[in-house]
């Protein structure tokens, strides 16, 4: 049996990134993979990068990486109503500023994809790590979203899993003999009670087990600090549910 965990979209939140880090050092799984979005919308982008940098996490580029990384500009999304839309351009702006060179640097060289492969005894598993679709760091995967030719697509490469984050809404289902994991947001969860979310695979020559970990952090204490800095306080009121 092989353990691994895999965190996405932190979002500059260094506290329910600590959080996660110590569920996983407990529950002993020594192998974890990030799929990117460690930037924006909280004050501790430079230091959730070091963290990221220093312990060695094999790491995606997500799209908030790659706006940061090569100074790409702001579009409004289409999904957002004037308010998030007009703070998201102060947030984005901000990172822009206080991220250091050499960490929008280490950001660039960040792959899109990794794929795994595991061998436990005759048996082969293949893992695809994406950020957020196949082909684009902008595709919404969600749950409702029909994946009949995702899914064909991925099984004529052998991909018997494909784990995504981009959406902040964690999910596991199986399609076609393919386990799609959306594994959710550690630092700015859309899922109604907020908490760190991550995902745990275990391999077996049974197959691929996916499970969902929400994670307790003092969401009150980043929401704080977000007030406190300049990013917009429409993302500690977003975080307080308000």
């Amino acid at each position: 049996m092989i353990q691994i965990a895999i965190i996405s979209d932190i979002h500059a939140n260094l506290i329910a990134l600590n959080e996660v880090l110590n569920d996983i050092k407990n529950r002993s799984i020594h192998q974890t993979y990030c799929l990117g979005d460690l930037v924006d919308f909280a004050p501790w982008g430079n230091e959730v990068i070091e963290k990221i940098k220093n312990k060695g996490i094999p790491c995606l580029l997500g799209n908030h990486d790659e706006r940061i990384a090569f100074d790409i500009p702001i579009v409004p999304l289409v999904h957002h109503d004037q308010k998030e839309t007009a703070n998201r351009l102060i947030a984005i702006n901000h990172s822009k500023t206080e991220i250091a060179a050499a960490n929008k640097n280490w950001l660039a060289s960040l792959p899109y994809n990794l794929e795994l492969t595991y061998r436990i005894n005759e048996v082969t598993k293949k893992i695809l790590l994406v950020h957020a679709g196949l082909l684009s760091n902008d595709t919404y995967i969600y749950e409702s979203d029909l994946k009949n030719d995702t899914a064909k697509e991925l099984k004529d490469k052998g991909i018997d899993a494909v784990i995504m984050g981009h959406t902040h809404l964690s999910y596991i289902q199986n399609h076609s003999n393919v386990l799609f994991v959306n594994s959710g947001s550690v630092g700015r969860s859309r899922e109604t009670d907020r908490k760190a979310t991550y995902c745990i695979l275990t391999i077996t020559e049974k197959g691929i087990e996916a499970e969902i970990v929400k994670v307790d952090y003092n969401i009150n204490e980043v929401a704080q600090q977000i007030y406190k800095s300049d990013i917009p306080d429409f993302y500690g009121d977003f975080l307080l549910n308000k």
